[in-house]
């Protein structure tokens, strides 16, 4: 049943866009993120409203209902003034719209839909970079068994490739452009990328040739979708190119600069994830065998610098024989401040507790398996815990 209608807003801070355009915002047995609107500007459902399933909400579309701006962009300045330890619950809020809308896929306002959802995802970013690279650092692997693993591992891309960019001092057309192609790269072959992270047995013929065409396919998909520019699409269609000409799936050795910052970052952040074959690489030996096969490269010296020897995100065993997470880079690339939760014995401490590494005391004898923690603790109580 739709709520009564409203009264009209005034004009001048009137703000609407088409519902469709956001229509992967929304999901059934999940609170509306946001008030809907009828052309007019009379408020149809308040925010928080549930669907029982997407009928009603396709019948609001039809109905060319819209959704207010303003709320989108108070999201973005709710991230900016929320506390540190809320940031967590806005990441998982930004991963499951960015899941969503990559499902969508063929929307014909998918150039609009992707900018909005993810303004968010850059804000996080701003806000605090420690804490988007711990997110790729501590790849949910519980997504390895729920089919997340696609959606999550292209917001990790995307978070390396941004930060890298930055550190290079790209141009904010570069920055976007990284931003769209790390997103978008796989969207033609996300279910198979969701599949092989839980498959032992080896790749088949068929499963070769959609990883061997995926970058053309994922650019088709673009522009079926309305996307029209021809860097982001050259981007999507290189991003598994090299300079050496051993790339697919044209063989390139002129590689697009973006195209090559997002297959860094793609290998990069690959690395920290579990499959159903393997554990993920420890955050030292990921950082050595990725600079090592970009030697030289700018590109790959600006990821791995901008991640640190012991990025935020990983497990490690400091001097005092005390155990536990990296939160924050620090000074130096080998003196982060560290959450523990054992003590010097190996004991569990009833409260994680803040350890700079620049102290020689405290300083880091090696980075160790996330297991070796032995406890799960929330990221909030870890934020608090290191807070200076």
């Amino acid at each position: 049943m739709l709520a009564r209608a409203g009264p009209v807003l005034p004009a001048e801070i009137m703000n609407f866009e088409p519902l469709h355009v956001h229509r992967h915002r929304f999901s059934p047995g999940k609170p509306t993120p946001y008030g809907i609107f009828d052309p007019q500007g009379r408020l149809l459902l308040a925010r928080g409203h549930q669907f029982d399933d997407l009928e009603q909400l396709e019948r609001l579309i039809e109905r060319e209902a819209t959704v207010d701006m303003r709320e989108m962009v108070d999201r973005s300045s709710r991230i900016q003034q929320a506390r540190p330890e809320q940031l967590p619950a806005y990441w998982e809020e930004s991963m499951g719209e960015m899941a969503r809308l990559l499902r969508a896929k063929a929307s014909l306002d998918f150039t609009q839909s992707l900018d909005q959802a993810s303004r968010p995802l850059l804000a996080l970013i701003e806000r605090d970079p420690d804490l988007a690279i711990l997110q790729a650092v501590l790849a949910d692997n519980s997504a390895v068994l729920n089919s997340g693993y696609a959606s999550r591992h292209a917001v990790h891309t995307a978070t390396a490739a941004c930060l890298a960019a930055g550190r290079l001092g790209w141009s904010t057309e570069q920055r976007r452009c990284a931003l769209r192609t790390a997103l978008t790269m796989n969207m033609s072959m996300t279910e198979l990328q969701n599949r092989l992270v839980t498959q032992v047995s080896p790749l088949t013929s068929l499963q070769r040739a959609e990883i061997e065409t995926h970058p053309e396919r994922s650019a088709a998909l673009l522009e079926m979708a309305g996307v029209t520019d021809p860097e982001w699409l050259e981007a999507v269609r290189q991003h598994h190119e090299e300079p050496d000409g051993r790339g697919y799936p044209r063989r390139l050795t002129q590689v697009q600069e973006v195209a090559l910052l997002v297959h860094h970052a793609d290998s990069f952040t690959a690395k920290f994830a579990a499959r159903a074959h393997r554990q993920p690489l420890l955050a030292d030996a990921a950082a050595r065998l990725q600079f090592q096969h970009g030697r030289g490269d700018p590109l790959t010296a600006a990821l791995v610098k901008e991640f640190g020897l012991y990025p935020p995100g990983c497990a490690v065993r400091l001097r005092s024989g005390e155990t536990g997470m990296v939160m924050r880079r620090g000074e130096a690339a080998n003196t982060p401040v560290v959450a523990v939760l054992t003590d010097r014995t190996g004991l569990l401490r009833t409260e994680p507790a803040r350890r700079d590494t620049a102290r020689a005391e405290f300083g880091i004898h090696a980075v160790v398996p996330l297991a070796a923690l032995r406890v799960k603790v929330g990221l909030e109580k870890l934020i608090v815990a290191v807070r200076a």
